[in-house]
């Protein structure tokens, strides 16, 4: 990991680097032990939206995965270092 990009109430966005071939990312961990049944569910369909749009102007989604050591759902995303919707 490379870094903290934000910080929510259920997830913590990082910037990674994929080891293969250096190319940056940001993964998005989920603590899943923290959701409710119904917030779980919201999680895997932000997962399955995200999967679905291919547009240029929204983040794309590459891939997601669940993390048994740390209980997380991660969502691997394109990185883009141009601030954020607020700035």
């Amino acid at each position: 990991m490379m870094g903290n990009l934000g910080d929510g109430a259920y997830s913590k966005v990082y910037k990674v680097k994929r080891i293969a071939d250096g190319q940056l990312y940001a993964l998005k961990l989920v603590i899943l032990k923290k959701l409710s049944e119904k917030e779980k569910e919201n999680a895997i369909n932000e997962v399955r939206i995200l999967a679905s749009i291919k547009h240029g102007n929204i983040i794309s989604y590459k891939e997601a995965f669940i993390d048994k050591t740390s209980e997380s759902l991660c969502i691997v995303m394109e990185v883009v270092d141009m601030g954020d919707l607020y700035g």
